[in-house]
C-alpha cells in the first residue's frame, strides 16, 4: 500500500470557490484536513485611511464598495454614526425608505449567497432562478439612484431624493420579442412602490421554488448536514453575528434587540436554527427572505399613505434644490460650500451598527471637530467569521471547505477593507 502523505496545500485566492480573493492554506492528511489557515489582505483598499482624508459625506460612496452584495446596508451604518455625532435625525418618510431599501437589499444579499452557494456545492438550476429575481431588485436601485450597485443614496439628513412616480420600461430589440416586452413590461406601468409591491406579493412562491430545488435534495443535504457545526456558546464567543449566530440557535438581531429607524414599528419574525450548522444557516437565511418581503409590505403600504419630505430643511447638511442653486445667491453658496468643505461635525465619538445581511455591520467614528473623520474603524462582519475558518473545517473533507464558505457568506471587500 502507498502510504498516505501529509500535504499542504493552496485552496485559492484564483480558486471559483473562495468567493473572492481567500487564500486558504489547509495541512491535509490525506484528504481530511488538519488545519487551514486563512490568507487575507489581497484585496486591500485603505478604505478607512481614505475616509479620514475626506469630507465626511465624500466617503459615503467608499462604503458601498465594501461588501459590495450589501451596499445600501454599507452606507446605512456609516450615515447613522454622522447622524448622531450631528445629532440631527431624518425625516421619518426617508427612514422608512431606509428600511425598505434595506430589506430589499437583504433579498439581493441572500439570492447572491443561495445562488453561489448552491452552485459551489453542485446545484446549477437555483443560480439561475435566483438571479431571475435580483434582476428585478437591481432595477429598484437604478431606479432611485442611477446605478445598479454603488448607489450613493442615503445622505445623512434623508436619502438623496424621494421614490420615483415611473419605473423604466423594456423596449423591444433583437434580443426580446414585443412579447416578451410586454410580459416584463407588465408590472412596470405605474410607480416604484406599485413595482416593489408587485414584487414583494409574488416572491414568496419564489422562494418556494428554491427550497423546493434544495430543502429536502438528499445531496443538498449530504453536502450541509451536520458540516461545520458551531455551538450556541462557541457562536457567542467567537464573535458570530447575523445569520451564523441565529443559525447555532441565538435570536440576537439588532432590528429586535437595538431598533434603528422605524424597525420597532414593523411586525417581522426571527427565524433561529437549532443545530449550527450549514443546512440550519440555509434554513435561517431563506426564512430572512420571506421576512423581509413582509417587512418590505409594510414599508411600501405606509409610504403610500404618507408623503412628505425626504431630506431634512437645513442647508448645512442637505444640498439646496437645484432649481434653487441656479436662481438664488445663498442657495449657490450652500451647494458650493456643502460639496467643496462638507460640514464641521462635533468633537466626539460614536458607534452605530446595523443589522446587515450577514451579521452586525458597525462604523466606529472619531472627530476631533474638523470637516474630515479624525478615525474611521469599520466592524465587518466577514472578517470575524473567517476567523473561525480553522474551526469549522477541522476534521471534515477537502470538499467541505467549500460548503464552509459558502454558508460563512463571505465577501472580501469588506474582510480586507
Amino acid at each position: 500500500m502507498p502510504e498516505i502523505r501529509n500535504l499542504t496545500i493552496n485552496f485559492g485566492p484564483q480558486h471559483p470557490a473562495a468567493h473572492g480573493v481567500l487564500r486558504l492554506v489547509l495541512e491535509m492528511d490525506g484528504e481530511v484536513i488538519e488545519r487551514a489557515d486563512p490568507h487575507v489582505g489581497l484585496l486591500h483598499r485603505g478604505t478607512e485611511k481614505l475616509a479620514e482624508s475626506k469630507p465626511f459625506s465624500q466617503s459615503i460612496g467608499y462604503m458601498d464598495r465594501l461588501d459590495y452584495v450589501s451596499m445600501m446596508c454599507n452606507e446605512h451604518a456609516y450615515v447613522l454614526a454622522i447622524e448622531r455625532l450631528l445629532g440631527i435625525a431624518p425625516p421619518v418618510r426617508a427612514q422608512y425608505i431606509r428600511v425598505l431599501f434595506d430589506e430589499i437589499t437583504r433579498i439581493l444579499n441572500h439570492l447572491l449567497w443561495l445562488g453561489a452557494h448552491g452552485l459551489d456545492i453542485g446545484a446549477m438550476t437555483v443560480f439561475l432562478y435566483c438571479f431571475r429575481e435580483r434582476e428585478d431588485l437591481m432595477d429598484c436601485y437604478e431606479a432611485v439612484s442611477g446605478t445598479r450597485m454603488h448607489a450613493t443614496y442615503y445622505r445623512p439628513g434623508g436619502v438623496y431624493r424621494d421614490l420615483p412616480a415611473k419605473m423604466p420600461q423594456y423596449e423591444a430589440s433583437r434580443f426580446r420579442s414585443a412579447g416578451d416586452v410586454e410580459r416584463l413590461n407588465a408590472s412596470r406601468q405605474g410607480s416604484l412602490l406599485d413595482f416593489i409591491d408587485d414584487f414583494a406579493a409574488r416572491f414568496p412562491a419564489c422562494v418556494d421554488d428554491y427550497e423546493t430545488l434544495l430543502t429536502d435534495n438528499r445531496i443538498w443535504k449530504q453536502r450541509t448536514v451536520g458540516i461545520g457545526v458551531v455551538e450556541p456558546e462557541r457562536a457567542v464567543a467567537l464573535g458570530f453575528t447575523g445569520p451564523m449566530l441565529r443559525g447555532s440557535g441565538i435570536a440576537w438581531d439588532l432590528r429586535k434587540q437595538q431598533p434603528y429607524e422605524v424597525y420597532a414599528d414593523l411586525d417581522f419574525d426571527i427565524p433561529v436554527g437549532t443545530g449550527g450548522d450549514c443546512y440550519d444557516r440555509y434554513l435561517v437565511r431563506v426564512e430572512e427572505m420571506r421576512q423581509s418581503a413582509r417587512i418590505i409590505r409594510q414599508c411600501v403600504q405606509w409610504l403610500r399613505a404618507n408623503p412628505g419630505p425626504v431630506m431634512l430643511d437645513d442647508h448645512k447638511f442637505a444640498a439646496p434644490a437645484r432649481e434653487e442653486m441656479k436662481r438664488d445667491m445663498e442657495s449657490l453658496i450652500h451647494h458650493f460650500k456643502l460639496f467643496t468643505e462638507g460640514y464641521c461635525v462635533p468633537p466626539g465619538e460614536v458607534y452605530a451598527a446595523v443589522e446587515h445581511p450577514k451579521g452586525e455591520f458597525g462604523i466606529y467614528l472619531v472627530s476631533d471637530g474638523a470637516n474630515k473623520p479624525y478615525r474611521v474603524k469599520i466592524r465587518a462582519p466577514g472578517f470575524v467569521h473567517i476567523s473561525a475558518m480553522d474551526e469549522m473545517t477541522r476534521g471534515h473533507m477537502l470538499a467541505d471547505v467549500v460548503a464552509v464558505i459558502g454558508t460563512q457568506d463571505i465577501v472580501f471587500g469588506e474582510v480586507d477593507r
